[in-house]
């Protein structure tokens, strides 16, 4: 399962950065976090920023706080940007991100997720990826994984909305929907 994890990992990355996805058709209205954080957080950065910026690794410290690792990158304005929002807006407990996936499942009939949203959702779950390998227990790590799975399969139903046939939803096969207790 962990080659499966990885490639979910990557798939979650890659759905950051195809084209149009921040252009497409959003609610209108407050994120879910509205809080501004910095004052420049309102919109979400070019897929190909945050793709360099992800591209040149995270770490986490021993506080539990996710860090860009190169130094140079991290000092620009996107890099700030990132830091930010993976600080004070990215669940950094096991708790809070299964809070967020909850608030994420709850949008589920709405209308597709603003640019905002959807940029919290990846990064939701690209935190997860990066704290199952350090979870103390395996229980622990199997609720990070499924977290993760859950916040994953929130991605192809919010990228899906306006294009999937009626009632059927989008699947990342089996074991994923075995997980999902909010079908």
């Amino acid at each position: 399962t962990a080659g499966t994890m990885q490639f979910l990992a990557w798939l979650m990355v890659a759905i950051c950065f195809l084209p149009g996805v921040t252009t497409t058709q959003h609610r209108a209205g407050q994120p879910m976090d509205s809080t501004n954080v910095g004052g420049g957080l309102q919109e979400p950065e070019a897929p190909e920023v945050m793709f360099e910026l992800l591209w040149s690794g995270l770490e986490l410290d021993i506080m539990g706080q996710l860090h860009i690792q190169d130094e140079e990158l991290a000092s620009t304005r996107p890099g700030r940007r990132l830091s930010l929002l993976l600080q004070h807006h990215v669940p950094s407990d096991l708790e809070g991100a299964e809070q967020r996936l909850q608030q994420f499942q709850d949008l589920r009939k709405g209308p597709p997720l603003s640019p905002w949203d959807f940029e919290h959702l990846l990064l939701t779950g690209l935190s997860c990826v990066y704290r199952l390998p350090v979870a103390s227990e395996a229980q622990e790590r199997g609720r990070w994984a499924q977290v993760f799975v859950l916040l994953a399969q929130e991605t192809l139903w919010d990228l899906c909305k306006g294009f999937c046939p009626q009632g059927q939803p989008p699947s990342l096969g089996p074991s994923a929907s075995t997980l999902d207790p909010f079908p």
